[in-house]
């Protein structure tokens, strides 16, 4: 908005002093005419000037047309105090609920009473039209001002609020997936605070990128989103009603993303967690597809859990494997691999492997030998089971990723 009303008119500075005074004149009549104008047009907007808007709005009417009677007489008056007015007055439109035009509008009509009354009240004597002229000019270029301060504090009102709704959501989701579970009072307060119905149960998506706030609304249902640890982290309430993940998978495609479980709503640190590590396993290639689903990796999930446990796992387990040759050590661990898959059916064995069941017969008399009676001990045979998928699914990791 211009500083003075001589910065929107600058004709105004030749006017005759006698015309700013008859406009002052006026200040009274003028009140009571544009306050009445203006609730008529705030009726059909369904609207009143009770209460507090209504009488921040008599107030930015008497602001203006003061502001404007006294800015005529005296040109080089400084509008700032006028300009916070409607400023205000835009925050509080977007506050109320209103659309930033419906203020326009209001100023608009105001502006042409304004002008349609002055032309009424103007005598013989004067002003001369083309002072009228100049007045009108000054008089809708003010309107215009007007307006534009009124947006501008709409928008900031609705930037102000977009930040404190994205505060409020981070706060709620931080809350939700802290180390320990939050006491109740503490959840239902952060919960009513972002106007988010507590759910019985939640999923977490983890995917990369910052746009928190668009994935949250095109995921709908309820999601909130924020982003943590460069992530944007959404939590979707009752994930398990019918339509609520195919729309959060469609709203994700080509996106590189993981999905949580399911969860009970106190539990949901354990969906973040899987998601997070399911996205980190994702990126370095381990997990294909997007979204991954946690719940379809859960054993990849839990050899790759800890980075370089499995690692040492294998190497603590499979340590009569490492004094034989490549090849050799290779055939052993897949055989022996097979064997606890299949529970010790060597024909089964040999059809997966594509070699003869006597060369498994072979390799296990030798895979005897080494291992002993860890082979005959069930904790034993699970953990060597576990060694060994870590050890030959890295292999075939490390294939895919090169030719990915």
């Amino acid at each position: 908005m211009a500083d003075t009303l001589l910065d929107i008119e600058p004709g105004l500075a030749r006017l005759a002093p006698a015309v700013g005074a008859q406009l002052r004149g006026l200040r009274t009549p003028l009140h009571e005419r544009i306050l009445e104008t203006v609730r008529a047009a705030m009726r059909a907007q369904g609207r009143s000037l009770t209460g507090g808007q209504g009488r921040g709005l008599a107030l930015g009417v008497r602001t203006a047309v003061d502001a404007f009677v006294d800015a005529v007489a005296e040109p080089a008056r400084d509008l700032a105090a006028t300009r916070a007015v409607f400023h205000e007055l835009g925050r509080t439109e977007y506050r109320e609920g209103h659309r930033v035009d419906a203020l326009r509008a209001v100023l608009t009509l105001g502006g042409r009473e304004i002008w349609a009354f002055l032309v009424a009240h103007t005598t013989a004597a004067g002003p001369a039209p083309t002072d009228l002229y100049v007045v009108a000019g000054a008089l809708f270029g003010y309107v215009d001002a007007l307006a534009g301060a009124a947006a501008e504090g709409y928008l900031d009102e609705q930037r102000d609020a977009a930040q404190d709704w994205a505060t409020t959501r981070r706060r709620l989701i931080t809350l939700l997936v802290q180390p320990q579970p939050p006491a109740d009072a503490a959840l239902r307060a952060a919960a009513d605070a972002a106007r988010w119905p507590l759910p019985r149960t939640v999923a977490v998506l983890s995917v990369d990128g910052d746009d928190a706030e668009h994935l949250g609304r095109t995921i709908g249902g309820g999601a909130i989103a924020t982003v943590i640890d460069d992530v944007v982290r959404i939590v979707l309430p009752d994930p398990d009603l019918p339509g609520r993940l195919d729309r959060a998978r469609q709203a994700l495609t080509g996106r590189r993303a993981a999905l949580g479980p399911s969860v009970a709503l106190g539990r949901a640190r354990l969906s973040y967690r899987i998601s997070g590590r399911a996205l980190a396993l994702r990126r370095d290639g381990v997990l294909p597809a997007d979204p991954v689903v946690g719940d379809e990796h859960l054993l990849t999930l839990v050899l790759r859990w800890e980075p370089g446990l499995a690692d040492h796992l294998a190497d603590a387990c499979l340590t009569p494997l490492a004094g034989l040759r490549p090849a050799a050590r290779r055939a052993l661990a897949e055989t022996l691999h097979g064997w606890l898959r299949r529970q010790g059916q060597v024909v089964a064995v040999a059809e997966d492997l594509h070699t003869h069941p006597q060369t498994v017969r072979y390799r296990m008399r030798r895979l005897r030998d080494l291992f002993g009676t860890d082979l005959d001990d069930p904790d034993r045979r699970l953990v060597l089971h576990l060694a060994l998928r870590h050890r030959l699914g890295e292999g075939r990791d490390r294939e895919g990723a090169a030719a990915r």
